[in-house]
């Protein structure tokens, strides 16, 4: 997975902290924000959308148990990983986290290898989760345009029939100008459901190609499991 062009917001009330994760981390290639707490955090959210959150959880103002709560509960953010920091060690502590919504949890003091290889985890077990959403979506228009093509031929096999009886009923001698109305409107109504069916399978294929362009290749996903944790 290439950290190339990753956002990562840090929220912490601690200076020396936020130093040090803006230089390492920029010399990695991530692009990096700072916030100095939780209420902080919520206003670079507004124009900053990282890729993940490195969250400090006590800090003034906002925890960062608060913080998790907001943005889990909006639907522009809940998406968004989340790594929390805390020099609580308790079990208890981490499961609320967990529960909150955090993706992973570190206990102060912490080693920048290990943070960084849970930055690497979280962001690739997000990329693997966002391809899963998209073959679903593509599972699903391909279930729903085959679901629609079922019920449009059915109509237009209908339509088709009323043609045939029509004509059968001229054929057995009856007046054609009762039937030629009748026909023409039959013939109409299928050209209508055959131009209906048309742009619906247009427009799936545009979403269909839509999803396609962010998707990655089965091969592609696999060697970037394989490289994990060692990957740049």
């Amino acid at each position: 997975m290439s950290i190339q062009n990753k956002k990562i917001l840090i929220v912490d009330d601690d200076p020396v902290n936020l130093e040090f994760f803006q230089l390492m981390l920029s010399k990695l290639g991530f692009t990096v924000e700072e916030a100095n707490d939780g209420m902080d955090a919520l206003e670079k959210l507004k124009k900053f959308r990282p890729d993940l959150i490195l969250l400090d959880n006590i800090m003034p103002r906002m925890s960062g148990w608060e913080l998790t709560k907001n943005l889990k509960q909006d639907p522009k953010f809940m998406d968004i990983p989340i790594i929390m920091f805390s020099a609580l060690d308790d079990v208890k502590d981490k499961l609320a986290g967990f529960e909150l919504g955090v993706d992973d949890y570190i206990t102060k003091p912490f080693n920048f290898s290990e943070v960084l290889a849970r930055i690497r985890t979280t962001l690739r077990n997000r990329e693997l989760f966002a391809q899963i959403a998209l073959r679903e979506a593509r599972l699903d228009l391909a279930e729903e345009l085959n679901h629609d093509l079922k019920k449009s031929l059915g109509e237009f096999a209908k339509s088709i029939d009323d043609l045939d009886a029509a004509i059968t009923q001229i054929e057995k001698g009856g007046k054609p100008d009762d039937y030629i109305g009748n026909i023409r409107d039959k013939a109409r109504e299928a050209r209508g459901q055959l131009s209906d069916l048309d742009a619906h399978i247009g427009k799936m294929i545009l979403k269909w190609e839509d999803l396609k362009k962010n998707e990655i290749g089965l091969s592609t996903l696999e060697t970037q499991i394989r490289k994990f944790p060692n990957q740049e």
